[in-house]
């Protein structure tokens, strides 16, 4: 097949090359000339997902994947098209649609008849069908489900192990119409290889949910889910503290019975998708008080975690506080929706000085995100953000002025730092 992928980015690329390396052909659409222009000379525009680089390079040697600006003319040469643009919401939990709207009418222009079009990014349930399928019509002239396809079929992977993801989870498609679905599910078992997985009731690889919105709602369930998951592990901790429980144990032996499933607590629920769409979920369906509350109770943990570090210190105003990690989790190079911005912002509201440290962003890179790098400062009290492996290591030593640090990942070796009061989230 000739396939259109637009939108260039961590989801979006990785599958551009997963599919040249299925035989298939791609165009990569992307708007920024400077992303276009490192994937046409075979290099990736972002670190860190792992076999893309050689991937990439291979494709591209290949004649297997290009890229370009021109979404019309893309999708003129097309059989299908994958779309993975952005989609974020407001502060207030609204969609905006600006950049989903702007690609689907320059995907309408190119449309063809017998063409299949489907949407990854993940969307509020009804907008597939309701909102896209109809500006397809209007800027081609054709119908949908008559003259072209769509269905919607999530993105499911975690940046990192991209290509890894693809092949442990099903592939889940929903068409606007029967045809629709039919088409979804040959094209993906074309671009995609599963591996076996003998715990699901059946066979891994492409499942048709029956509808567009049944698809849109399993994405926006399984990662409201955890939300609210990771919510009431956190009100746990809260109270484990209280109690002087060390939640860790409760829930290690909750999750040896085969119907518990507690996460883990933590200062911070970060990234594109736990907690953007809940808040997308909340825009359907705005009487779900369960995740109302997970929501609320995980934007407040930022602050608890500064409260923790407060009781155990004193008075923060003019202390020095060193915030390890920018990222959103461990060893991801991604600082989208981090803890690390809630973190600093309470505590200059109590008057300290923070500073903030990451072994996978230079100082430069901080400062550009409107952080305060670290660089020597005297800081006299911590608080661990991001999980990273490295953090393992640290120690007491690291740090001679700090008195107080507050772990919010659980993830530095008790004893390794002696003579420091340690203190961890429901512990």
């Amino acid at each position: 097949m000739d396939i259109c992928v637009v939108a260039l980015g961590k989801i979006g690329l990785p599958l551009a090359v997963q599919f040249t390396a299925k035989g298939h052909r791609v165009t990569g659409v992307d708007l920024d000339k400077k992303v276009v222009e490192l994937v046409n000379a075979g290099m990736a525009p972002f670190p860190g997902e792992r076999g893309l680089d050689a991937k990439l390079q291979a494709a591209v040697v290949a004649g297997m994947l290009t890229a370009t600006t021109d979404t019309a003319a893309a999708v003129a040469e097309s059989e299908a098209v994958v779309v993975v643009v952005p989609l974020l919401v407001d502060a207030d939990g609204v969609p905006d649609f600006g950049r989903m709207d702007f690609a689907t009418r320059a995907i309408a222009t190119g449309l063809r008849p017998g063409v299949l079009v489907s949407y990854e990014t993940t969307l509020p349930v009804g907008t597939t069908r309701a909102r896209l399928a109809p500006m397809l019509e209007q800027g081609s002239g054709l119908t949908a489900g008559q003259d072209f396809h769509v269905v919607f079929s999530p993105e499911r992977v975690l940046t990192g192990r991209l290509f890894a993801d693809l092949r442990r989870y099903p592939k889940l498609v929903g068409g606007i119409d029967k045809v629709s679905a039919r088409r979804g599910v040959e094209f993906y078992e074309a671009v995609l290889d599963f591996d076996e997985r003998p715990d699901l009731d059946r066979p891994n690889g492409v499942w048709d949910l029956g509808s567009a919105e049944a698809a849109e709602l399993a994405k926006l369930a399984e990662t409201t889910y955890r939300d609210v998951n990771i919510g009431l592990a956190n009100q746990f901790a809260r109270f484990a503290d209280q109690v002087g429980i060390d939640i860790k144990t409760v829930i290690d032996a909750c999750n040896t019975q085969p119907y518990s499933h507690i996460h883990q607590p933590g200062i911070a629920v970060g990234g594109h998708c736990i907690p953007v769409y809940p808040r997308m979920y909340l825009w359907n369906d705005p009487s779900a008080t369960v995740v109302r509350a997970a929501r609320e109770a995980n934007v407040a943990m930022p602050s608890y975690a500064v409260d923790l570090l407060a009781a155990a210190y004193g008075d923060l105003a003019g202390a020095g506080v060193l915030v390890l990690g920018a990222a959103y989790r461990g060893d991801v190079r991604e600082i989208a929706v981090s803890g690390v911005f809630p973190t600093v912002e309470e505590l200059t509201a109590r008057g300290a000085i923070p500073y903030v440290s990451d072994p996978m962003y230079s100082a430069e890179e901080l400062a550009a995100h409107g952080l305060v790098p670290h660089r020597g400062e005297v800081v006299t009290a911590a608080i661990l953000q991001a999980d990273h492996a490295a953090y393992r290591e640290l120690s007491a030593a690291d740090f001679p002025g700090v008195r107080v640090l507050v772990d919010g990942r659980r993830t530095t070796d008790p004893a390794r730092w002696a003579g420091v009061r340690r203190i961890v989230i429901g512990g």
